[in-house]
């Protein structure tokens, strides 16, 4: 089985579209093996989106993503990260398929909903910066 990070960011708490989402996702076939509610400090996005440090859109998407409470999710199911990339659709949602997450619930490419790991090396990486080794087995064990 494979595992990927999903996190129902601020807009979607906002929209109170939780259980919405969480319902597309369960009838998508993953199981959610541990979830938490999270206010991320701008420090602890900053960390979390390091990758995109330099680019310009990291300074909106940090504030963003510290602005209100989010929903990091550890889901499994064979092929995740694939699977759930597909569930949610590309990140400006004019551009998403019928259906998905985004096209479904997002207003724009900078607050589209969720965010998902798009590999399962980062999914890895993702799980574990909110979800350390000790805490997730307690979960799944």
């Amino acid at each position: 089985m494979e595992r990927t990070l999903a996190i129902l960011k601020p807009d979607c708490l906002r929209k109170n579209l939780i259980g919405a989402v969480i319902k597309q996702i369960e009838e998508s076939g993953f199981k959610i093996i541990s979830m938490k509610l999270v206010r991320l400090t701008k420090a602890e996005a900053e960390g979390f989106y390091e990758v995109h440090r330099g680019r310009p859109f990291f300074e909106d998407l940090t504030v963003f993503m510290s602005s209100g409470a989010c929903v990091p999710i550890v889901l499994e199911k064979e092929n995740a990260v694939a699977d759930f990339r597909k569930l949610i659709g590309a990140t400006d949602p004019a551009e998403a398929d019928e259906g998905t997450v985004r096209k479904l619930y997002a207003d724009s490419k900078g607050e589209n909903i969720v965010h998902g790991s798009d590999s399962v090396e980062n999914g890895k990486i993702e799980i574990a910066y909110f979800f350390p080794g000790s805490e997730l087995a307690r979960m799944t064990a």
